[in-house]
């Protein structure tokens, strides 16, 4: 098997993952997903495409995270995994998209207005 890259952005946090066959290592910036993500809740929510089709110990991913928060980087390598996961094996896509794996989240922050403190947040108005 060829090394199978992907794209997954969340946010602004981009994803750009490289799998090849070995015995799942997760490699992130070079360092290993639980050094990268010390969080218990940030592994699972990386790991749930590869423990849905049961492939977690198939593959080594190598991952370049760039951007974003730790949430939304997580979230970015979740679809960047699922993405790589349909280019390996094309059966695979109704089970992930049913799992809402394969959706891009699109929402982004909103920008700040002039006059304003926040976004939508105005400051307190005085009537005298």
């Amino acid at each position: 098997m060829e090394v199978i890259n992907a794209l997954g952005r969340r946010k602004s946090a981009i994803a750009r993952i490289y799998v090849s066959e070995g015995t799942g290592k997760i490699t992130i910036n070079k360092k290993d997903i639980t050094e990268y993500f010390p969080s218990a809740i940030l592994q699972y929510v990386v790991k749930q495409p590869l423990n849905l089709l049961d492939v977690a110990e198939k593959y080594d991913i190598k991952v370049n995270l760039d951007g974003g928060g730790f949430t939304g980087q997580s979230q970015a390598l979740r679809l960047a995994i699922a993405r790589a996961l349909v280019k390996i094996n094309a059966e695979d896509k109704k089970k992930l998209k049913d799992q809402g794996f394969l959706t891009r989240d699109s929402r982004e922050v909103e920008r700040k207005k002039p006059g304003q403190p926040k976004a939508r947040r105005r400051f307190q108005f005085s009537k005298r």
